[in-house]
């Protein structure tokens, strides 16, 4: 049957206005006989105190209303660099804010583009319209370096078949974060998985509590035995350690900020080059309970992993580590319950199929197996899953992405078996929606990318990357791609 797929005119485009204030180094990571910090201090220490009452409140008055609180960011970025401050020196409030205006400056998080959406179903349903329903959506930031992060918007479903996006506020904020918490356990798993579990870090481990943060890290390797800590390669097998232990963290922001002025930038070395597609899900507890998950892949300027976020609120966000043969690449997709008593997920581990992997505690992951490889010619380079599964009532439908010739991305579907989801009982044989005229230029050309779309009333809504550039929308009814998607042998399960 012609499946009707409907393109809507809301949409969202990069707006390079939106900045964040960050710590800036010159000269940082270029070998030097001299600090370039040290002479940029110097220098400010040496600017007349006249000239600095000029400069300051002109300083505050370009940048106040971009940021939350300009004053309190220049403030912490002087005390950054206030070692290379002279004891005899005077740094009185407005030499401090000049100071900390000499390291700093403004980053535009979707400068180079805004893609890869994903949307969930807000925890706020109040002041809504009949037929309305307010959805939370998760979006690829890309700034300058073409470093990646997660920002948010909102958007409103209906009444009807409509969409709107709400107005993005500004200023942007960033997010507290602190040390997070490991459990003792999936530190091992997670050593293991590195092939960094010897003599040291064994050490570091039975020193250690059931839970523990990085504070407790440092402690355990003051007790380590001297000749241990002074072996050859005992000082790259502590940064591996603290580094590892540093990816757990958590990020808080105020709740009193709308989700839009929301930004989560790199906080940990292994995302320091990006925190790329988030897919979110709404996952239900045994209990009834509900609560964000997505997992997102972090890059460090060469090697990729998933990660996985947390959150009751999406006010705070717990970030973890994945492990396992089952965490190891691109496009991992969590389901919104357990299914068979076991956390599941989706993934791409072979970096062209798509395979099912399972995990007792959603931290450490087993992969099964293949349950879609690339079959169709718009899918003959890879597929992958582009969203987590949304439950039907005919089975788990999981939207998908084909690249094919000219390294073209489009959009299509599986349908997986509720109790079983290594069977595919049906699936799409010619693509959703693929790039054509309008939607083929961007940052990258003839993509079309998702990250999770929702359903409602009978309709899929899914918000879309095109060109890794913009957002669009469309959507279609449910029953009806459903219908359109050809039916596969059942006999057998592969998982």
């Amino acid at each position: 049957m012609s499946l009707h797929v409907e393109e809507h005119a809301a949409g969202l485009a990069p707006d390079s206005s939106r900045v964040v204030a960050r710590l800036f180094l010159p000269g940082e990571g270029v070998s030097s006989t001299r600090s370039r910090a040290a002479q940029i201090v110097d220098r400010v220490m040496g600017i007349p105190q006249e000239q600095v009452a000029r400069l300051v409140p002109q300083i505050l008055e370009d940048f106040g209303s971009r940021h939350v609180d300009t004053a309190g960011i220049l403030r912490t970025n002087a005390r950054a660099v206030g070692s290379r401050v002279s004891a005899a020196a005077t740094l009185d409030e407005d030499r401090a804010l000049l100071l900390g205006a000499s390291f700093t400056a403004e980053y535009a998080i979707e400068a180079a583009a805004l893609c890869n959406p994903s949307a969930v179903l807000h925890l706020d349903q109040s002041g809504l319209g009949g037929g309305e329903v307010r959805v939370a959506v998760a979006l690829r930031a890309i700034g300058e370096g073409h470093v990646s992060s997660i920002e948010f918007a909102e958007a409103i479903i209906g009444p009807g078949r409509s969409w709107r996006f709400m107005d993005r506020v500004a200023p942007l904020v960033t997010a507290t974060v602190t040390a997070g918490t490991w459990q003792l356990g999936h530190l091992r798993s997670a050593l293991e998985h590195e092939g960094r579990l010897n003599e040291l870090s064994s050490s570091v481990l039975a020193r250690l509590p059931s839970t523990f943060t990085g504070v407790d890290v440092e402690r355990a390797l003051i007790g380590l035995p001297g000749d241990l800590t002074a072996h050859r390669d005992s000082a790259a097998e502590l940064g591996v350690l603290r580094a590892m232990v540093g990816s757990t963290y958590e990020a808080r922001f105020d709740p009193a900020t709308d989700l839009s002025q929301r930004i989560l930038l790199p906080s940990a070395v292994e995302e320091f080059q990006g925190m790329e597609d988030a897919r979110f899900t709404r996952f239900e507890t045994e209990d009834g309970e509900e609560h964000y998950q997505a997992t997102y892949t972090a890059y460090d300027g060469r090697d990729i992993a998933p990660r996985l976020i947390r959150s009751s609120d999406l006010v705070t966000f717990r970030v973890h580590r994945l492990t396992g043969d089952g965490a190891r690449n691109k496009g991992m997709a969590l389901f919104p319950r357990k299914v068979g008593g076991d956390h599941v997920a989706l993934t791409r581990t072979d970096g062209e199929s798509i395979s099912l992997a399972r995990s007792a505690d959603g931290l450490h992951w087993i992969e099964e197996s293949v349950i879609h490889a690339p079959t169709e010619a718009w899918e003959v380079v890879q597929t992958g899953n582009c969203s987590s599964p949304i439950e039907t009532d005919r089975g788990w439908l999981v939207l998908t992405h084909g690249v094919g010739p000219m390294r073209t991305y489009s959009l299509g579907a599986l349908l997986l078996d509720l109790e079983d989801p290594g069977v595919v009982i049906a699936r799409t044989v010619d693509p959703i929606l693929r790039p054509q005229q309008r939607s083929q230029d961007g940052y990258v050309p003839n993509v079309l990318y998702s990250c999770g779309g929702i359903a409602h009333d009978g309709i899929l809504w899914v918000p879309y990357g095109v060109g890794d550039s913009r957002i669009g929308v469309f959507s279609v009814v449910v029953d009806e791609l459903l219908d359109s998607m050809a039916p596969q042998a059942r006999a057998v399960s592969i998982a």
